[in-house]
């Protein structure tokens, strides 16, 4: 008896490309991930920056004290339109922009911007941006040997 060795020519599943499917799978995940640390990391000290700037802001509109209330002795409070003109100045100075508000009894001053920050390697995955914010406040303090109270 003679057994014939069959060959078949085409088998019936053929995986020829299928590395390279994985590979692919796995680049972009791999990107996925660089991208999620490198863009996640770099938008956190964009964050910082805008506190950073904001608050800066807030203490160069809080040096736009009221005169006319200080010198007579009245209270220490600041300027409204001066403190926001100000800040706002500051804000343009560093190329950033932001909204300004003073408290009702004049002595915090509080700055909020909004920016974005472009992303370097989730672009690739479609991420082209993401959203940056920052608040600063400062609070007009004053006395001689210590702050005297609120």
């Amino acid at each position: 008896m003679i057994f014939r060795h069959m060959r078949q020519s085409h088998p019936q599943w053929d995986d020829r490309g299928g590395v390279t499917v994985f590979v692919a799978v796995c680049v972009m995940a791999l990107i996925g991930i660089i991208g999620v640390a490198v863009d996640g990391g770099s938008k956190m000290r964009a964050v910082e920056r805008a506190d950073y700037i904001a608050g800066e802001a807030a203490r160069a509109g809080g040096q736009a004290i009221d005169p006319a209330e200080a010198i007579s002795g009245n209270a220490i409070v600041v300027d409204p339109q001066n403190a926001q003109a100000a800040a706002q100045a500051y804000l343009r100075s560093v190329g950033a922009t932001g909204t300004v508000s003073v408290s009702g009894d004049g002595k915090t001053l509080t700055v909020n911007i909004t920016s974005t920050y472009d992303t370097k390697f989730l672009s690739v995955v479609g991420i082209g941006s993401l959203s940056v914010t920052g608040q600063g406040k400062a609070t007009l303090l004053h006395g001689i040997t210590a702050p005297e109270g609120n």
